[in-house]
């Protein structure tokens, strides 16, 4: 695999930790110069310097990226520092649970609009502020004039009643999922490519109540068996990556499950007493 399919390129990455972090890190190590954005200064910085000390090229700046004006404040700060840019990768997001985020008939309005706001209001944000540059820009050898790249879940297609019963957050997944297919059909022609990737659990800090409940961790053994567990937010950053290069220049309008078998495995059922 090419080590440079992203030279030249600037990509603006919604999100500091987890998935976000180790694809900024991937990007920079393949020539890309990343623009890094979300609400945690202190993870910002941390992420910045570990792209640094690896000779990468990094930008970073503060935003909430559920707000309007931040979000355009932060793609006006990256364009005018960098000149363009070539892709966008939004994971940044939350879980909703300790907002009133639940079951249907307990989750409160509350929890309801905050996760809608921070996962697929967020979305939206960064997508429209990408592609008012994107087709500013000339399109490149191949015809295209970026790619964009967002993040929905396994929940939003294969619902866990038991141990994921975060309605909202299923709910703004599903919205992301057609979002993307919606923009996909609208800028194609424009040579703008839009996807997303549907993970399943994956270990990261948004995670850490599933990773340390050890009922969860039991279940996820079976539900996910090519991990044997949560999947490490490293194993993702490779198929981000691919759908984000050139080498995925004819793919858009797509959801790809990376789900290490959560889709098709079902937990073996508790045995009947004897």
């Amino acid at each position: 695999m090419s080590t440079t399919r992203f030279a030249g390129k600037v990509v603006f990455v919604a999100g500091s930790t987890g998935m976000a972090a180790s694809a900024a890190r991937s990007l920079a190590a393949e020539g890309a110069v990343v623009a890094v954005s979300s609400r945690s200064e202190e993870h910002l910085r941390s992420l910045a310097a570990s792209i640094a000390a690896g000779d990468g090229s990094v930008s970073w700046h503060v935003a909430d990226l559920s707000d309007e004006r931040a979000v355009d404040g932060s793609f006006r700060a990256c364009v005018e520092q960098h000149g363009r840019i070539d892709a966008l990768l939004h994971v940044a997001g939350i879980s909703g649970r300790r907002y009133g985020d639940g079951l249907a008939h307990e989750a409160s309005l509350d929890g309801w609009e905050v996760v809608m706001r921070t996962n697929a209001t967020s979305a939206f944000l960064t997508t429209r502020a990408a592609l008012r540059q994107m087709l500013t820009q000339e399109p490149d050898v191949t015809g295209q004039r970026g790619s964009i790249l967002l993040m929905s879940s396994a929940l939003a297609r294969h619902p866990s009643a038991v141990h994921f019963a975060t309605h909202a957050y299923a709910a703004s997944k599903g919205a992301i999922e057609s979002f993307t297919r919606a923009v996909a059909a609208a800028y194609a022609p424009h040579g703008i490519r839009v996807n997303a990737i549907a993970p399943s659990l994956v270990a990261t800090p948004m995670s850490e109540r599933a990773q340390n409940d050890p009922a969860i961790v039991a279940y996820l053994r079976e539900k996910q068996p090519l991990a044997g567990g949560p999947i490490d937010a490293d194993a993702i950053t490779p198929i981000a990556l691919h759908l984000l290069s050139a080498d995925a220049r004819m793919i858009t309008g797509q959801v790809l499950s990376v789900d290490a078998g959560w889709s098709v495995s079902e937990p073996a059922p508790p045995r009947p007493r004897e």
